[in-house]
């Protein structure tokens, strides 16, 4: 009989060190070809679209994602996985946690392989729940010494800068401005909404790294083109999913496609990473196909652990 697991137990299971390890298998096994994973495809259904991203972990599962862009504030997230020998459903989860749990996983993994190993202060612009997962990830790969984080209303990022006190036991304060949250940052994360550019790329310290999660196509980005012209490393998760962007996604078009480097490749020694202490490094995360699978298929493994204990 399938697991079912809703977000309460994907909480109580998968905590941040243990995603972002995950994270980093499915980074590695999709760059030696283990995990197939193709970009995501959509319905449109008039008014919202159905979503489905899919992967298959070639010899032990293959599954899949769907969510939908109706804009329902009760919408949730289906997570299928099956067994690659029988066919049969070994789990199902449902609700949000997998895929934001996944997303900030990658960006733990591009973190911890891209900053500088003494990286010690965090800079978010956005308090939803990805920025969340962000900072999150990155507390269990880095000993964060402060958080700064703005968002437009006051409210959400004051309360934003407490949850990180309180959950992750990282001082974190909110400030006014994009300026005030990203200068002097180790580590800036961008996870907003906004199809506008979000913040002044002169504020980026040398030697910063900055992860992008929210718009990055053309004609709808948080960040511009200054930002890639800054870059000295720009690395995505998947190279497949950003060549697949309708409109185009900015750091796969001319003349930054040729820069475009897999995290992947960067994790087995087979691409550069960071060469010098004061390079700017670059995350756009797309959603590397398959991973809410991979870390689903993790989750019954730990689950199976736990009920032996």
């Amino acid at each position: 009989m399938a697991l079912l697991f809703s977000d309460r137990e994907v909480a109580a299971v998968l905590d941040a060190g243990r995603t972002v390890d995950a994270m980093r298998a499915a980074l590695l096994a999709a760059h030696r070809g283990q995990l197939v994973a193709p970009p995501r495809a959509s319905a449109p259904l008039g008014g919202g679209r159905m979503v489905l991203t899919a992967g298959h972990l070639t010899g032990e599962w293959y599954g899949f994602r769907s969510y939908d862009t109706f804009g329902h504030p009760e919408s949730e997230q289906l997570v299928v996985l099956h067994d690659g020998r029988t066919g049969a459903v070994r789990a199902v989860g449902v609700g949000t946690e997998l895929g934001s749990r996944r997303t900030g996983g990658l960006g733990g993994v591009a973190v911890d392989a891209l900053a500088r190993p003494d990286a010690a202060t965090l800079g978010v612009l956005g308090s939803g729940g990805q920025a969340w997962t962000q900072v999150w990830a990155a507390a269990a790969v880095r000993p964060l010494r402060e958080v700064t984080v703005h968002s437009p209303t006051p409210a959400h990022r004051e309360r934003f800068a407490a949850r990180v006190r309180a959950e992750l036991g990282v001082p974190a304060r909110a400030v006014a401005t994009p300026a005030g949250a990203v200068r002097d940052r180790d580590v800036v994360v961008l996870a907003t909404t906004s199809p506008t550019p979000v913040f002044d790329v002169r504020d980026l310290a040398p030697g910063s790294h900055v992860t992008t999660v929210g718009f990055k196509q053309r004609g709808r980005a948080e960040f511009g083109t200054d930002l890639l012209d800054a870059a000295d490393l720009l690395v995505t998760d998947s190279p497949a999913q950003a060549g697949a962007y309708d409109p185009p996604m900015l750091a796969a078009l001319p003349p930054y496609a040729g820069r475009l480097v897999d995290l992947g490749a960067v994790l087995a020694g087979a691409a550069p990473g960071r060469a010098a202490r004061d390079d700017v490094t670059v995350f756009c995360s797309v959603g590397l196909a398959g991973t809410e699978v991979f870390l689903l298929d993790r989750l019954v493994q730990l689950a199976a652990a736990s009920a032996v204990v």
